[in-house]
């Protein structure tokens, strides 16, 4: 995966208003409704998936152990380690919000 270069993001006017939708949102409830109305079980299923493995990378739990602790693909771990490395930075920001540190030996 590239890194894009952040100055000249490219803009999408669908994206800009899903995420304005997002930042309107205040509170979790209001959250997973819209989430529940906006995705399918499966693509809510995806997507919590990768967010449960990104504590495990960030304290540099090996695929392996993350696949039987989690039961998540490591062809998605692989994925989600990437972004991790190469991607925009928002894994790595709300983990580090969350308090998700490399030293975290908890998993």
């Amino acid at each position: 995966m590239k890194r894009r270069d952040p100055a000249s993001p490219p803009r999408r006017p669908d994206l800009e208003d899903l995420i304005q939708a997002l930042l309107a949102l205040r509170s979790p409830g209001e959250l997973r409704a819209f989430l529940e109305d906006l995705c399918t079980p499966s693509e809510l299923e995806a997507m919590a998936d990768r967010w449960g493995v990104v504590p495990h990378l960030v304290a540099e739990v090996p695929y392996r152990e993350i696949h039987d602790l989690t039961g998540v693909s490591v062809t998605t771990i692989g994925r989600v380690a990437r972004c991790l490395d190469l991607g925009e930075g928002g894994y790595r920001l709300a983990a580090e919000r969350l308090g998700h540190r490399a030293d975290d030996a908890s998993h």
